[in-house]
């Protein structure tokens, strides 16, 4: 069942006025003029003095995500002072406020039993707890829906500014949080249980029984350039669950190549050796990059340099690339390479008669370093030119099409799609925007020949609905982002990556204590 995003808005106001309406006549109930529960901070003041609490409920009340547990407690102590003292009672005044509230405050024999009688009521142990759980998921999944989320770094791509093993807070409040596309889910997981959860372990968490459109809360700001940001995988919406991080289509021109056998034929395999879904947006995996290009941008890679605008674009400084490394025959002992400091991401040698030659992922710092050691003859950036073949792949660049010759270090130039602006449709061009228009605006999409058909009419242009960005990893040979699947929708953004608040060295076997709390920049 979907809902309309105006649905969406005018069920939320009947909500929300159907709780004040509620909460309107508990006043009433409790000696209070019913108005009262209508005037903005007034009516905390009444309510946190009716439940007797201190002014600290007060101010905490207007503090973001703590104030949300304040209003559940003052819900759960006014129901108490009306008689409604059950878990379930105060579950649905909770959970259910727009309903429940009305509900008692027009029931007539619910009235205001007296301090002293509500003080006589006492939780038992078993209650106590079930409370505590109850409420905390509540208050969690609410916080971590709309507010503020923690996410593990589980790749190299963004070394060296963040880790393996940082763990972050992510700002949803900052793009402006968007609401769940799939509002059934099960508390802390994101679209399936825990691999060692028994029975239900990797099944998917979520139902899509109820399903929104993308809808978002009030923004603190846009996007910017360079924002290390979160989101959902663009090419997610169709996974193989058993290998979530390639993208379905290339999995099937992959095989095809292997197998030596029609794309048709490969689609078939894959779908008899893996576990196939579709996925929602906001079910698909998250992913962390930096913002390099905004709606509207010219974007170009030129021997691995980004341009922006016609401008060098941005270039951290310990970002990492690919470098070949001729050695006289011998080889690189890693313990002697970080005692010099000189910080390797891998080393991989490749043989090559008298000489030895090495892969080595490093930084621009380490090239200098690795420059002086006396076995090292000459070093050189891996840059992949135009045209360059991979030979296990096919199309494994955006726009993943054959008509294009780009790789991961020559790419472009484009413009970066931006709602509202029109480009020219052609069966050149349309690679470039294949997936804008028919996975992430959803429209049917048909060429026959060299005629382009939108929903059912022949097209020639076509006008973006949403902004699109382009996200790249700081390491630059080992990042798997817009360069391989293309734009990112503003429907995917989820947040913008605050600050590191743990991090663990898993090579180390112990804390990064220097990381700890510090901020993404």
């Amino acid at each position: 069942m979907e809902i309309s995003i105006s649905g969406f808005v005018i069920l939320s106001i009947i909500y929300f006025v159907a709780t004040h309406v509620g909460l309107y006549k508990i006043f009433e109930k409790m000696g209070e003029d019913g108005w009262k529960a209508l005037v903005p901070f007034y009516s905390t003041y009444l309510a946190v003095k009716m439940v007797k609490k201190s002014w600290v409920w007060i101010i905490t009340y207007y503090v973001p995500f703590l104030g949300f547990v304040v209003w559940m407690g003052i819900i759960v102590e006014l129901m108490k002072l009306l008689g409604k003292t059950s878990f379930k009672e105060h579950f649905l005044g909770v959970v259910f406020a727009g309903v429940y509230l009305p509900y008692i405050g027009f029931k007539e024999d619910v009235q205001f039993i007296g301090y002293e009688e509500a003080a006589k009521y006492k939780k038992s142990f078993k209650r106590e707890w079930a409370d505590a759980i109850i409420f905390a998921v509540v208050a969690a999944t609410v916080i971590r829906g709309f507010y503020i989320e923690a996410f593990t770094i589980p790749t190299s791509s963004m070394e060296q500014k963040l880790l393996v093993g940082d763990f972050l807070f992510v700002n949803k409040m900052a793009y402006g949080a968007r609401v769940p596309n799939s509002p059934i889910s099960f508390p802390f997981t994101h679209h399936s249980f825990p691999e060692w959860i028994p029975f239900v372990g990797g099944n998917q968490s979520y139902s899509e029984l109820i399903k929104f459109p993308y809808a978002k809360l009030p923004k603190m700001g846009d996007v910017e350039r360079n924002d290390c940001v979160v989101f959902n995988f663009p090419a997610g919406d169709t996974v193989a669950t058993e290998e979530p991080a390639r993208i379905y289509e290339q999995m099937i021109k992959d095989a095809s190549i292997e197998l030596n056998v029609s794309q048709s034929e490969a689609r078939k395999a894959i779908h008899e050796n893996y576990t196939i879904k579709a996925r929602p947006v906001d079910k698909k995996e998250n992913y962390i990059k930096r913002c390099v290009g905004l709606p509207g941008d010219k974007l170009e890679i030129v021997d691995a340099k980004l341009m922006i605008n016609d401008e060098v674009g941005y270039f951290d400084e310990n970002a990492q690339f690919n470098y070949s490394v001729e050695t006289d025959g011998t080889g690189f002992n890693e313990d002697a390479l970080q005692r010099k400091k000189i910080t390797t991401e891998h080393v991989t040698g490749v043989n090559d008669g008298a000489n030895d030659k090495f892969i080595v992922t490093m930084t621009d710092g380490a090239v200098e370093k690795i420059k002086q050691l006396s076995q090292v003859i000459s070093v050189e950036k891996r840059i992949q030119p135009k045209g360059y073949s991979v030979p296990w792949s096919v199309d494994p660049i955006f726009p993943n099409d054959s008509q294009y010759d780009w790789t991961v270090d020559n790419l472009g130039p484009f413009v970066i799609p931006a709602a509202g602006a029109t480009v020219e449709l052609t069966t050149k061009t349309l690679p470039l925007y294949r997936r804008i228009i028919k996975n992430y605006e959803g429209n049917d999409l048909k060429v026959d020949g060299s005629t382009i058909y939108i929903n059912g009419e022949e097209a020639t242009s076509y006008t973006f609905k949403m902004d699109y960005y382009w996200m790249m990893g700081d390491n630059r040979h080992n990042s798997q982002d817009s360069r391989y699947w293309g734009f990112v929708p503003e429907d995917h953004i989820v947040g913008k990556a605050v600050f590191v608040w743990m991090s663990w060295d898993a090579q180390q076997g112990g804390i990064r204590w220097d990381r700890l709390f510090t901020l993404v920049h």
